[in-house]
């Protein structure tokens, strides 16, 4: 294909982008077939390299540069083409990479693989049972990062620097700079790197080998397991498999050695380590493999299609290609959401994402090669946890910055809220608070007023189930009773129990913070009526404000009127309350002794179980991302968290238990199935 190109273009001017081996390589090979005026670098923008001179994205268009030709390695070509793709279009210049793909063009949404080319896990063990040794790739084969690119981790370093009060200037671009010059000739260590770097800033209050581990560290922190491919690894080395480790690493030996133990990958009969060895893939890693096992039928199994797919082939190794988590995403067209990608923040996000959802290579399977979920946990964590986690940091920042020093988590939303609370916050003491709109409509009756109130409001039944329901109060026939004295009777009984309640929770004699979820303000104006100290609501979202405006409530939402109108979380916000919710019952109302009285449990057992997995997924979520990213650098993204959740309408759910869960309303006499909700 790239031959297609240099014939098209071989009698016009051309750039290059990379400054790494694969360029000098290219240029031994195509140089004489082109016309070259420059080579193009993400960081440096003078000088010259291979005969060549450096040259700015800027002076393209000046220097009638007609095509650039990235040399890179596919996983970074997406990011240089993100990098200077808009330029390129802007100036008519166009852009592919050195496989003859055309990096402007934007693969389209989807949600299932078909126009993806991929082999199936019994493929694999077919080749695998016919090999002498494999050879497995380690990093975006037998282990993933839960960032969008590795190069984020250098970022979070700097982060990390920045707290100790040093500052490097571009330390991340340098830091990716280092790594490039110093691997055009050997596979450097860590230390290396770091060395090049304080000798490019003239030093700094920090040694090479302190920041080699502290980069090792965050960079441990944020690898995960791809558990499909592992455990192959594991059926292998049970089956006596001779197995090799074959990586490209800036690591030493013992620290590889360390991530395979960490998430027990043990049992490689050799392990090539690029940085001890002093070569890469793309170097003579694969012919001090060959010379290992001379006569040996060897299988490689890596992700990247250069180093990993044809350089191990020029060695007369057989490979099957494990797509990264990246490959995969980006296949699919990046969902949609690459857009939304503005600061580390996103990134984490998208990583974490991508870690997750792709954490398994095998979706070619059967023929409609669907993207799909398993269960109740991948839910919680891929969906919704983003979601909620903007949502409570946001609150966090809101009631600490107000003074609030302490916060009511409403019943049932606030469960898993109130428990994720306590993590983050130190200022404001968090109540998990037994209320319902039921149980503070049955306290808060006053005056005909509230009763009209009441009335206003729906309810999807007979008059005497709406007494039954809102109201507590159980008759054979509306009629027979004097329908106001005995709501304001009732109520007036229920205020002293909910009283007796209060007391027992030691709130103190200032201003109280509340949080809901998702609500008009119904809850909040008959609780005011509860307490002497004033309320203020936060919110996720606040139903039909307008309706509320004259009811004197101070209440703050996550979601404004603007953003609401404009977003499409109407759309989905069922399904977080769906999961935002106690393993017990509803509240309806407390007895003499302050004690809650709880409705009827109408879910299953199998129900609650299911909303528990997916509020285990969101807490690990959380939970992950609170120790990836430092306080200042968690950035909320209500664009992106929606396109997340947005997905559980967009492909396939397998967990059965998920789909026969109902969504429950009893003030309003509801239930609807979470099929109707998802569409």
């Amino acid at each position: 294909m790239i031959e297609k190109i240099i014939d098209q273009y071989k009698n016009r001017k051309i750039a290059l982008y990379g400054i790494g081996t694969e360029t000098e390589r290219f240029l031994t090979e195509r140089g004489k077939e082109l016309l070259i005026v420059g080579i193009l670098d993400g960081f440096r923008t003078d000088g010259e390299i291979y005969g060549y001179p450096i040259i700015p994205i800027s002076e393209t268009p000046s220097r009638d540069v007609s095509l650039i030709i990235v040399v890179a390695r596919p996983g970074s070509c997406k990011a240089i083409s993100k990098r200077i793709g808009e330029f390129c279009r802007a100036h008519g210049i166009a852009l592919f990479d050195v496989r003859g793909r055309d990096l402007l063009i934007n693969t389209s949404v989807s949600y299932e693989f078909r126009s993806l080319n991929g082999n199936t896990k019994q493929r694999l063990l077919d080749m695998a049972s016919n090999a002498d040794v494999v050879s497995f790739d380690l990093f975006d084969t037998l282990i993933t990062r839960k960032v969008y690119t590795y190069t984020d981790v250098f970022e979070l370093v700097d982060l990390r620097l920045r707290e100790k009060g040093i500052c490097i200037p571009d330390f991340a671009k340098l830091r990716l700079y280092a790594e490039k010059e110093l691997s055009k000739d050997n596979a450097p260590r860590l230390e290396d790197i770091y060395e090049f770097v304080l000798k490019s800033v003239g030093g700094s209050f920090i040694t090479a080998s302190e920041l080699a581990v502290m980069e090792w560290e965050i960079d441990l922190s944020v690898m995960r397991a791809r558990d499909a491919v592992c455990d192959i690894f594991r059926r292998f080395t049970s089956e006596g498999k001779q197995i090799v480790i074959t990586t490209d690493t800036y690591y030493s030996d013992a620290q590889i050695g360390q991530i395979l133990k960490h998430f027990n990958i043990t049992g490689a009969n050799r392990i090539l380590v690029s940085s001890e060895l002093g070569t890469s893939k793309t170097q003579k890693l694969y012919e001090m493999l060959t010379r290992e096992y001379p006569l040996k039928k060897i299988l490689h199994i890596g992700d990247d299609e250069l180093a990993d797919m044809e350089k191990a082939a020029q060695y007369g190794i057989e490979t099957y290609r494990i797509y990264s988590g990246m490959d995969l995403f980006s296949a699919l067209g990046g969902l949609g959401m690459e857009d939304d990608f503005h600061t580390l923040s996103d990134r984490v996000k998208a990583g974490m994402f991508i870690a997750g959802m792709f954490n398994t290579p095998f979706w070619f399977e059967d023929e409609e090669r669907k993207l799909a979920v398993d269960n109740t946990f991948g839910i919680g964590y891929l969906f919704c946890a983003p979601m909620i986690t903007d949502f409570l940091l946001w609150m966090k920042k809101k009631a600490e910055a107000e003074g609030y020093m302490q916060m009511l988590f409403c019943a049932r939303d606030g469960y898993l809220p109130e428990r994720l609370f306590k993590e983050i916050s130190s200022y404001t003491n968090p109540v998990y608070f037994l209320s319902s709109r039921t149980a503070v409509i049955r306290a808060g009756m006053e005056n005909e007023r509230d009763i009209e109130y009441v009335d206003s409001m729906k309810y999807f039944g007979t008059p005497e189930e709406f007494l039954r329901a809102r109201f507590g109060i159980i008759v054979d026939d509306i009629n027979s009773i004097d329908r106001e004295k005995e709501i304001l009777r009732k109520a007036g009984v229920q205020r002293e129990y909910y009283k007796k309640y209060i007391e027992k929770l030691d709130i103190q004699d200032s201003p109280i913070a509340m949080f809901d979820f998702v609500a008009k303000g119904t809850t909040q104006m008959y609780l005011q009526k509860l307490f002497s100290n004033p309320l203020k609501g936060f919110y996720f979202l606040q139903l039909e404000s307008e309706f509320m405006a004259d009811k004197g409530l101070d209440i703050e939402s996550f979601y404004s009127v603007k953003e609401k109108d404009a977003s499409a979380i109407f759309d989905n916000y069922y399904i977080l309350e769906t999961i935002l919710t106690s393993p017990y019952s509803q509240l309806e109302e407390f007895d003499a002794n302050g004690n809650p009285v709880f409705a009827e449990e109408t879910r299953t057992d199998q129900d609650i179980r299911c909303f528990e997995q997916a509020q285990r997924g969101i807490t690990a979520y959380f939970e992950e991302y609170l120790a990836i990213l430092p306080d200042a650098a968690r950035i909320e993204n209500k664009k992106l968290d929606e396109k997340l959740l947005a997905l559980v309408n967009k492909i396939v759910i397998k967990d059965e238990d998920f789909l026969a869960l109902t969504v429950e309303d009893p003030f309003f006499g509801r239930m609807t199935d979470i099929k109707d909700v998802i569409g």
